[in-house]
């Protein structure tokens, strides 16, 4: 009898966290993850299973989601094979086999599960004269798949340090040709460009920032991690004027928005776990078709949910319209209609008028 009742008190408490579970799932808004890593510096991945998993419990009705440009090299004389870019000084390098394994695994979806992604693509070398060919090559081989190009990797402290090769910014003359492909096709493109580095406090990179917003007012950019980075801030104080910088960028140009992904959130947008920061709170109101939000997930997808409501307490304080334009609106807008090349160039004059490389 003790036994059975322990049983039926068992089942009561599975039945009623399912309830709970359900409750808090149905109370909490739709929302779009706009930076989402589906392998990691490794290029793996824990799949499309888990991920789908960790949407449906975060609440997320779609994800940007792309790979990771560069993998990790295993030197013969490491101890160890590196888990992370930082785990030894091993160099990374340009890995375009990220889009296919991104590509064979969404494409293997039943097509109800495979709309809830937006693919971006973004196996190039950035400082390759070759990079715009190579993503047109792309979506002719998978037309009308991919929707966006990036997380595109340029000034990135650490990271760029360890990457072999020339040193990639935002209006060097390959991401050039690549933004005016991004045009052609409507794809936005997110753009990681640290506007200042490990040891500077003052923003040394927002002039080829600038660069490539003037010189491409059709493409529209998403700055990753509202230009900053994880590595900066462990090293110095976050920026004081940050805010005030990206005011008078989203000011000047209207082909940009910003990405709140975590670090952002983790350095900037909270005085302590309750309040946001009062300067960051009247920068979004003001520009609240201009952010974003984005869990910046690598390979592995537990705790999504967990990450996401961490913009709860920024939300929260913002009207139900703003919320939604934030949390998931301005991510849903910026997509093209149709992923790139589901239309022949051929067919549509806008699209014929330059060429691939351009």
């Amino acid at each position: 009898m003790r036994l059975k009742n322990l049983s039926l008190l068992l089942l009561l408490a599975v039945t009623l966290s399912t309830l709970a579970f359900a409750a808090d799932a149905e109370s909490r808004p739709s929302r779009v993850d706009a930076h989402l890593h589906y392998v990691n510096f490794m290029q793996e991945t824990n799949g499309t299973r888990e991920l789908l998993e960790a949407m449906d419990k975060a609440g997320v009705e779609k994800a940007w989601i792309f790979g990771l440009p560069v993998i990790k090299k295993w030197d013969a004389s490491a101890p160890k094979r590196p888990r992370y870019y930082l785990g030894d000084e091993s160099p990374l390098y340009y890995f375009s086999g990220t889009d296919d394994i991104l590509a064979r695994d969404l494409l293997s979806l039943p097509a109800e599960q495979r709309e809830r992604f937006a693919p971006f693509i973004s196996g190039f070398n950035p400082t390759d004269m070759n990079a715009a060919d190579q993503v047109e090559m792309l979506i002719k081989r998978y037309p009308g798949f991919w929707q966006g190009i990036g997380e595109v990797l340029t000034r990135h402290d650490a990271l760029t340090a360890l990457t072999a090769g020339e040193t990639p910014r935002a209006d060097h003359p390959a991401l050039m040709k690549v933004y005016k492909v991004a045009a052609r096709h409507k794809m936005p493109v997110l753009l990681h460009s640290n506007l200042s580095s490990l040891r500077e406090g003052e923003p040394i990179f927002q002039p080829e920032l600038e660069n490539a917003l003037k010189a491409n007012p059709d493409t529209h950019f998403v700055l990753a991690h509202a230009g900053t980075s994880e590595s900066i801030e462990a090293l110095q104080k976050p920026m004081a004027n940050l805010p005030d910088i990206l005011n008078d960028l989203l000011s000047r140009y209207p082909n940009l928005s910003v990405d709140l992904s975590w670090s952002v959130r983790e350095h900037y947008l909270f005085e302590d776990k309750d309040e946001v920061d009062a300067q960051w709170l009247a920068l979004i109101e003001k520009f609240s078709d201009r952010f974003l939000i984005g869990s910046d997930k690598v390979g592995k997808f537990t705790g999504l949910d967990e990450n996401l409501d961490g913009y709860a307490g920024l939300l929260g304080r913002r009207s139900k319209e703003a919320a939604d334009r934030v949390g998931r609106k301005n991510a849903l807008a910026l997509l093209p209609p149709r992923g790139a090349g589901s239309v022949a160039v051929s067919d549509d004059p806008a699209l014929a008028q330059a060429e691939p490389g351009e």
